[in-house]
């Protein structure tokens, strides 16, 4: 007798760094860092259709120009499957909008997406602290996604902590066909060992920090929050110093470099300045996008598990668990 297979659609949100402090290398070869995440609307699209069986088995339709995010997507599948015991057909349809290679975090979201997705159609119960677990597996990044709205990042970024949401605010991203190498970026900021970091780095952040959790936009009178990869990206690409500069004068508070690049986000309190810096690039990939809070991003999630959902909770819950 065949089984109807359970069917979802779900929104996997960008980040942005509010900020980004590499204090120096570990001893396990990760750099110590300390940033703040903000999940934004840009998003890309997954469609999950299960059905169980007898044998795990991973299918993924996706455009050609994602092979990155098809690995890592298929390995979060795989990996959730394995870890809770999961028998069963999973095929994925993934609808990318979120540029690759940006700083955005539009790979790590998909993978988040399939560790928070597949076990509530599976009828499986993965406590967070296993689905945290699996996700810094997967990648420093994924575990935010997680979680999303608005949090300080410690460790590797896999360490998170809840930040209020500031005020909801409205922005551009300027992502430009700009490839960054992440490992050779690291290596030019040539960070010596944690031990040897200055504490004015980790001093400087937690003023901004503070000054980010009552809702000043660009860290206030202790010093605007700023991404320490600025600093060697915009020498070696100096067209995004240009687009940061362009965001400034058009009224983005802050604007700045989001990851190690190569997109470019601003803030903008006005409605018309928002308006004239999205048409201000030209031949770019530019994206209007809003902040989404801890709350909007949850519901988000309920409304796309909705039929499959057990009460409220956090990670969502299957109704279909016994």
């Amino acid at each position: 007798m065949s089984v109807e297979p359970r069917r979802a659609r779900v929104h996997a949100c960008a980040k942005l760094n509010l900020g980004l402090k590499v204090l120096g290398r570990r001893s396990d070869g990760f750099h110590e860092l300390r940033t703040v995440f903000q999940t934004i609307s840009l998003a890309d699209t997954l469609e999950f259709e299960y059905a169980p069986s007898r044998g795990a088995s991973v299918t993924l339709e996706a455009g050609m120009d994602v092979p990155a995010e098809e690995n890592l997507v298929v390995r979060a599948a795989r990996l959730v499957m394995e870890h809770a015991g999961i028998a069963g057909r999973l095929a994925v349809r993934l609808k990318k909008r979120i540029p690759m290679g940006g700083g955005l975090g539009g790979g790590s979201s998909d993978a988040a997406a399939v560790l928070l997705a597949l076990p509530v159609l599976a009828g499986r119960r993965v406590p967070l602290d296993e689905l945290l677990e699996l996700a810094a597996r997967l990648g420093s990044d994924v575990p935010f996604f997680l979680l999303g709205g608005t949090a300080a990042a410690t460790g590797r970024g896999t360490e998170l902590y809840p930040l209020p949401d500031p005020p909801p605010r409205r922005g551009v991203v300027v992502a430009p066909q700009v490839h960054v190498s992440t490992a050779e970026a690291y290596r030019a900021l040539g960070r010596p060992l944690t031990s040897a970091v200055p504490s004015c780095i980790v001093n400087t952040f937690q003023a901004s920090v503070w000054a980010l959790s009552v809702g000043l936009p660009g860290g206030g009178a202790s010093g605007p929050l700023e991404n320490d990869f600025e600093a060697v990206i915009f020498g070696q690409y100096p067209q995004l110093k240009s687009i940061k500069r362009k965001l400034r004068s058009l009224g983005a508070d802050p604007a700045m470099l989001t990851g190690s690049g190569a997109a470019v986000f601003g803030w903008f309190s006005e409605r018309e300045d928002l308006k004239r810096a999205l048409a201000a690039f030209p031949g770019q990939r530019v994206f209007a996008v809003a902040s989404v809070s801890r709350r909007r991003f949850r519901r988000l999630w309920r409304r796309g598990l909705e039929p499959h959902l057990a009460a409220p909770s956090w990670p969502p819950q299957s109704r279909y668990t016994r």
